[in-house]
């Protein structure tokens, strides 16, 4: 019986191996990544030591008490890299390749969606250029995530509800991270908004306002790759404002001269709020989590993540 086996039994071994051999490769790949990773960290950390002893150096102060240790080794680093600019690792920048290609898209949403959810999901497609929308089913979350790498997808999205109400948005840049959680509110779809006008799905422009800390940079980053580079006679605006750390999206189209321009909302409209970036994918349970809003930091009313404050003129 060991030696014979029919067609079946021989596919399924060999597909059992082949499936082994990829997990393997995907294991590998990913310690790879996190070496590389690590290895950024540990060059980031030396840079701002030799930013801050080249500081205290030319004003003339004292050098820090944290850098007496290492000053002499770090002036010897600085004087062999002489004027080159050593603080900055492509290896590590998940969107290297961002701007070569555009980006692929995958949108689906939570099990058994509402009707709402599912309008609101074919709005979002609409949004997204190169974007393909997917009915959730049955796949469970590792099923998608595997079936998106293996056809190339840059990024999965995924919206969720509550009651019928659309409230929260997962990004999930693939094959390596980072994964960012956002809540929604206040969503308007567009049959609520008057006289809306037709959509275009032509590249868009983007306008991002108030982004100015080094979360807030994630964070745009996070959100302008999922779109492709735009044409310069694209009359298509999508718009987000940063306002107390709610991100509130808008949709337009504008026409008319350089002089007399109008803006037509197209919708949909929404207002986000980031809750949690994880550096790994979707699936990953057991990955470092790169920012988290806590509940102690509600308390401090006048502390803002994304961006400054911003006061009446």
């Amino acid at each position: 019986n060991a030696e014979y086996w029919d067609f079946q039994t021989f596919q399924h071994y060999f597909k059992q191996i082949n499936l082994s051999t990829m997990i393997r490769r995907q294991a590998r790949l990913r310690r790879e990544y996190l070496y590389r990773k690590g290895l950024e960290e540990q060059e980031r950390a030396t840079a701002e030591r030799k930013a801050a002893l080249k500081t205290a150096v030319e004003d003339g102060k004292k050098i820090p008490t944290e850098l007496k240790k290492d000053a002499v080794s770090l002036q010897k680093q600085m004087d062999m890299d002489g004027a080159a600019d050593t603080t900055l690792n492509s290896v590590d920048d998940e969107y290297l390749y961002a701007g070569v290609k555009d980006p692929k898209l995958v949108l689906t949403t939570s099990r058994s969606p509402s009707s709402r959810l599912k309008q609101f999901t074919k709005e979002v497609r609409l949004i997204l250029p190169n974007c393909q929308r997917l009915n959730r089913g049955h796949f469970v979350v590792k099923d998608l995530v595997e079936a998106c790498k293996s056809n190339d997808v840059t990024d999965l999205i995924i919206l969720h509800e509550h009651r019928g109400v659309p409230d929260g948005l997962v990004i999930c840049h693939l094959p390596y991270g980072p994964t960012a959680y956002f809540s929604l509110s206040n969503v308007v779809m567009r049959h609520d908004i008057p006289n809306v006008g037709p959509v275009q799905e032509i590249y868009p422009h983007l306008v991002f306002h108030n982004f100015t800390t080094k979360l807030g940079k994630r964070v745009e980053s996070i959100l302008k790759h999922l779109f492709p580079v735009p044409k310069d006679s694209s009359k298509r605006v999508m718009s987000f404002v940063n306002s107390e750390d709610y991100i509130s999206f808008r949709h337009h189209m504008w026409t008319g001269p350089n002089s007399n321009i109008e803006l037509s909302e197209v919708g949909p409209r929404f207002e986000m709020k980031l809750y949690e970036i994880k550096q790994g994918t979707l699936e990953q349970n057991h990955v470092n989590t790169e920012w988290k809003l806590r509940p102690f930091m509600n308390t401090a009313r006048k502390r803002y993540f994304i961006g400054d404050e911003e006061t009446d003129s």
